[in-house]
């Protein structure tokens, strides 16, 4: 893609890095994020309008902590340090960090100095969220202190000459109140941002694209039911046409009457021509015996790639292969492997074999899932299915705590169903961003008609986050999970007991596999 303006993130390994690119795009302004050891020559390629430096956990003197190039401070473009970035500055620049005697994590007041074009006008005190074990004790040269906190004399500085920002404090959470506007000022105020980045203007690219890489050849197209295929799907045909190959696999893990609503949102609804396989004896055959949750995510991705190359070479010739990597994904692969082309073992169809030699396009590698939705939109797509909530890879393999079975999952599968059927009756699914069913590899004692009974138990889960980085458990009234608990037991043969998870992310995941 070629965008206009550009911002550039250089990730020090913070866990909000993803959500600091998320805000810039929220606030018009495309972005990018790159590791922190990028060399300046391709910083300067890029062309930013500005730089961001993210957080991250060390020390700027512990062995192997980040340490940009200094250089960046002399290119002309405006940079924003973000709590290890302001560190890094402070130290790379001529200052000095030191340890704090009175460590910050967690919520803080923040006292700034109107003279920063960051802070001008807004609230003093203003409550911002800290993180981190050291502090700038001296700044460098040309640098004013722009703030500080009980614990942080020196909690932001500038260097307005240059277009030098920094900031100990994390604007990209909404526990700092002002975040977002710090952020705007700094990418309008500073970097001169225009504001040039939405999805309308993305689908009309991606589709000039997507029909000059492709020229008159066939596309093939694995879709799940998810969001990410879904408006993959929708956006290759408005580029092809006829010449898209929707291929769906049923593995036999999807929730209560998932696999026909996929085939009619396709086959019925936009009228594309798809492929449907019925695989779950083999994905079944595959997971026999294993417990481990990495090894059923492994063995369902292996198996998703025998089904689908022996069905892709009943297709005939097709040059190329269609996938929904979005850029969280492409993010997080960079992090592990120091590669963005790396894609998760589970996630699409990551893993295909060389021998098949498809060229791979990948039309929504530059978004987020909330652009992902719409764009979705934008192209048509169903609310229902735009704003569903996220399902693993795997299915509901692991959302099996243990030995994944037919039976197992046909009684998950009611449970899942009944739990979400009463969330969408209260008029609360949009207000959970995740909620599913838990099966446990346990029985509990119960009475049931006067009979002792000895039979499952269904974990319920549901979550309130806007990122998918934290994440609260969700306050459903007390009368509600009664409500579900009683039909639970009651509809769903062999479940005698139902609990309700409290663990927030961290230090829980919102997956329990």
């Amino acid at each position: 893609m070629h965008y206009g303006q550009k911002v550039l993130i250089l990730d020090c390994g913070s866990q909000y890095t993803q959500l600091i690119a998320r805000r810039v795009r929220e606030l018009g302004v495309y972005c990018e994020v790159e590791p922190w050891d990028l060399p300046l020559a391709k910083v300067d390629a890029f062309g930013p309008v500005g730089v961001l430096l993210s957080g991250g956990p060390q020390s700027v003197y512990g062995e192997g902590a980040p340490r940009p190039d200094p250089g960046l401070a002399g290119l002309g473009v405006p940079v924003l340090g973000i709590c290890y970035g302001m560190q890094w500055m402070a130290h790379a620049l001529g200052g000095a960090v030191a340890p704090s005697d009175r460590r910050e994590y967690g919520p803080a007041d923040f006292f700034p100095e109107p003279s920063c074009p960051l802070f001008a006008g807004l609230p003093s005190p203003q409550p911002i969220w800290m993180s981190h074990g050291d502090r700038v004790e001296a700044l460098p040269p040309g640098f004013v202190s722009a703030g500080r906190t009980d614990g942080a004399p020196h909690a932001a500085m500038f260097d307005g000459a240059r277009g030098l920002f920094a900031i100990q404090f994390h604007p990209e959470v909404t526990h700092t109140r002002e975040g977002r506007e710090v952020l705007r000022r700094f990418l309008y105020d500073v970097c001169g941002a225009v504001g040039d980045w939405d999805s309308r203007s993305f689908v009309e690219e991606a589709v000039a694209q997507l029909r000059a890489a492709v020229g008159g050849e066939r596309v093939l197209c694995a879709v799940s039911g998810g969001v990410d295929s879904s408006v993959m799907a929708l956006l290759l045909h408005r580029a092809v046409g006829d010449r898209l190959e929707l291929m769906f696999i049923d593995h036999g893990l999807m929730r209560k009457d998932e696999p026909r609503q996929v085939e009619d949102l396709f086959a019925r609804t936009f009228h594309l021509k798809l492929r449907s396989v019925r695989a779950g004896e083999r994905f079944f055959a595959a997971l026999s015996g294993l417990e481990e949750p990495e090894a059923k995510r492994k063995a369902v991705g292996r198996t998703f790639v025998e089904v689908f190359e022996a069905e892709a070479r009943a297709l005939g010739r097709i040059p190329f292969l269609a996938q929904g990597t979005i850029y969280p994904d492409r993010i997080e692969s960079a992090a592990t492997s120091g590669s963005s082309r790396v894609i998760k073992s589970h996630h699409n169809v990551g893993g295909l074999p060389e021998r098949m030699r498809m060229t791979v396009v990948e039309p929504l590698r530059d978004l987020f899932k909330d652009e992902v939705r719409q764009v979705g939109r934008l192209l048509g797509l169903d609310e229902a299915f735009v704003g569903r909530h996220p399902f693993p890879g795997p299915g509901l393999a692991v959302r099996i705590v243990g030995a994944v079975t037919p039976s197992d999952v046909a009684l998950l599968q009611e449970a899942d169903a009944l739990f979400v059927e009463e969330i969408r009756a209260a008029g609360l699914y949009d207000a959970v961003a995740q909620a599913f069913a838990v099966l446990l590899p346990v029985r509990t004692v119960g009475v049931m008609g006067d009979e002792r009974t000895y039979e499952r138990v269904v974990a319920l889960r549901a979550v309130a986050t806007s990122d998918f980085m934290t994440a609260d458990w969700f306050r459903f009234e007390p009368g509600f999970l009664a409500r579900v608990a009683s039909r639970i037991v009651n509809e769903v043969a062999g479940v005698n007991r139902v609990v309700y998870d409290i663990t927030s992310k961290p230090p829980g995941t919102i997956e329990w596999e």
